[in-house]
């Protein structure tokens, strides 16, 4: 699952102990493990083989640049949803000709940005989309290469802010719309048909969502199939992963499962499974298979590391404050999302009680934990917030007009700095009076 254990007393990342990581970048730290990183993109490409297939990491899960030449190097395609993230693919290396362009609003800009690197394809999720790229690609002289999103309305039971493939939602062409708009785009001389795409939400932790998708679009596939040269069917990502269990330390856990706070912890939908779902649906279609995992990759490959200021008990709750906050990590509020705090020194009394980690934010909602059972804690301590390499970093902001943390990545017995702690003068840097 990750490269995240405890070693002579101190929660190490790889062969890393990260109380020396913080003793160099201080607090809070996102620290991500590069071995964790590949192993989990080896192991679905491993999972694909005798597939034609190519993997297109979603950049928005972290877009961190070291990060994107770790997985280019490794042969790895984008998915990317705006011109600035596939800025950040060429300048770390990748290959804009194995880039797909998602999202529902892109700019002229974008468009005319994105034709220039000659990306692999853009996911249309409009008929007035298709409309501009059209006309767009038609003032630069080219052809726009296009794989038209489909929306199955299917229910991937995940969070309402992270289902994409719902009637409702705002992604996509409704799947009994898709054909005309196919012909429509047929007949524009600027447009050239590459594919059929889907994504149907994120943090699924099921296959059978993955594979009734598939099923639902799988005849219009056939048909589009007949019809235009098409090349790829992208699946999509959405692959969930593991936030809440127990944290095992080389000598067992350091509380019993028995006495979780939560007894309806969903399995982990693994990479075997979701292979083994979707795989024979995939091969009787008879394209090549994008696939466009982000959280799968990186979720479990990182931490956030933030330090305890003070503690406070009041009549009601005991309260842990820490130097993380609401900016630093959003997830929590915003999705009411759970990450396992563990203490970055190892535990030796297996006694805890219930706290709540919150952070320094002008906000009720700056919480990372409520009424969590943790061992008891004093200032100074590390804690260590899991599976934070998702959704962490990017979705950070200077509310409360705080600096961004610093990012560290660890190779092995090694770890660099990534990115560099913002200073007060940063936040001020592109004002005026």
């Amino acid at each position: 699952m990750h490269s995240f254990r405890y070693h002579d007393g101190t929660l190490h990342c790889e062969g890393v102990d990260l109380e020396r990581v913080t003793e160099k970048y201080g607090t809070p730290l996102y620290v991500y493990s590069a071995g964790t990183i590949l192993d989990h993109y080896r192991r679905l490409d491993s999972a694909l083989a005798g597939t034609d297939h190519l993997i297109c990491y979603a950049v928005k899960a972290n877009s961190n640049r070291a990060i994107l030449n770790l997985l280019s190097r490794e042969g790895a395609g984008f998915d990317i949803v705006s011109g600035g993230e596939l800025f950040r693919v060429l300048a770390a290396g990748g290959d804009p000709q194995k880039c797909t362009f998602a999202g529902v609003g892109k700019s002229q800009e974008e468009i005319e940005y994105a034709l220039d690197q000659h990306v692999l394809s853009f996911n249309v999720e409009s008929e007035a989309e298709l409309a501009a790229i059209d006309r767009i690609a038609r003032s630069k002289g080219v052809r726009a290469p296009v794989a038209l999103r489909v929306n199955p309305d299917v229910d991937a039971e995940t969070h309402r802010y992270i289902s994409t493939g719902r009637s409702e939602n705002k992604f996509g062409i409704a799947l009994d719309r898709v054909a005309d708009v196919y012909e429509r785009a047929a007949r524009m001389p600027n447009i050239a048909i590459r594919g059929v795409q889907m994504h149907i939400g994120s943090q699924i932790t099921e296959a059978a969502p993955f594979a009734e998708a598939i099923a639902k679009v799988t005849p219009l596939i056939l048909q589009l199939k007949e019809m235009f040269a098409l090349e790829f069917f992208s699946v999509g990502g959405g692959i969930g992963i593991v936030y809440e269990s127990s944290f095992a330390s080389g000598r067992g856990n350091w509380w019993n499962e028995r006495d979780r706070v939560t007894a309806t912890t969903t399995l982990p939908l693994t990479i075997h499974d979701y292979v083994a779902a979707i795989l024979p649906l995939l091969r009787a279609i008879g394209l090549r298979v994008l696939l466009e995992p982000g959280r799968l990759l990186v979720g479990n490959a990182g931490v956030l590391l933030t330090c305890v200021r003070y503690l406070k008990q009041t009549e009601h709750k005991k309260f842990v404050i820490v130097d993380a906050g609401m900016n630093d990590l959003i997830r929590p509020a915003l999705y009411q999302s759970y990450h396992e705090i563990v203490p970055v020194r190892e535990p030796r009394d297996p006694a805890r009680e219930p706290v709540d980690v919150v952070g320094p934010v002008c906000e009720s909602a700056d919480f990372f934990a409520q009424d969590r059972q943790l061992p008891a804690t004093k200032e100074g301590d590390l804690l260590a917030l899991m599976s934070a390499g998702a959704y962490g970093f990017v979705m950070a902001s200077n509310y409360n007009s705080r600096p961004l943390p610093a990012e560290v990545l660890v190779q092995g017995n090694d770890f660099s700095l990534i990115r560099r702690r913002q200073t007060m003068e940063d936040l001020g840097r592109d004002e005026r009076d």
